[in-house]
């Protein structure tokens, strides 16, 4: 499947200018995949939100504010093993189906914004485009553990990324 991950800036989306982030601690990433599925099909996939353990790597979303499809909705992932683990969560601060959604990260350990999108392609096919500007954690500590941190974050959301594929191109229903 075709996967690609950058870690700065990108030309392919935009970034989430809804909110601007003072820290110089900001990292950015950037990973698409394509998937054999017309667009809404992988829009609905990816905002059904409390279905997201189907696919996402260690992860369970649950729905805090609003109706989860419009902004202003906040949602919470948990993501970690068992009792061990951080909610990351979010507001939605953009939401044009079938093509984009952009969160604002507002918990205690992620910060930051996050943008999803969607772009449709030849042959009822489909670019999902996941973004991450964020701040890094725990100060001068993680600036210097990124270098390495990096890595497994990485590995985990292509994983994730690639299950989304096998879930939407599996026929199975979200």
């Amino acid at each position: 499947p075709s996967l690609k991950a950058g870690s700065q800036n990108s030309n392919q989306v935009p970034r989430n200018e809804s909110h601007t982030m003072k820290t110089k601690r900001v990292r950015r990433l950037d990973l698409d995949i394509v998937i054999n599925a017309p667009v809404q099909e992988v829009f609905d996939a990816f905002t059904a939100w409390t279905q997201q353990d189907r696919w996402m790597v260690g992860t369970r979303v649950e729905i805090r504010k609003g109706d989860s499809k419009s902004v202003g909705s906040v949602i919470a992932g948990w993501t970690g093993a068992g009792p061990v683990g951080f909610w990351d969560t979010m507001e939605i601060t953009r939401w044009e189906p079938p093509y984009r959604v952009d969160v604002l990260h507002t918990g205690t350990l992620v910060k930051g914004t996050g943008t999803m999108e969607v772009v449709s392609l030849p042959g009822n096919t489909a670019r999902f485009i996941w973004s991450e500007d964020f701040e890094l954690p725990l100060g001068v500590l993680g600036a210097l553990g990124w270098p390495i941190g990096k890595f497994p974050l990485l590995a985990g959301v292509k994983k994730s990324l690639k299950a989304l594929k096998r879930e939407i191109e599996s026929g199975r229903a979200f």
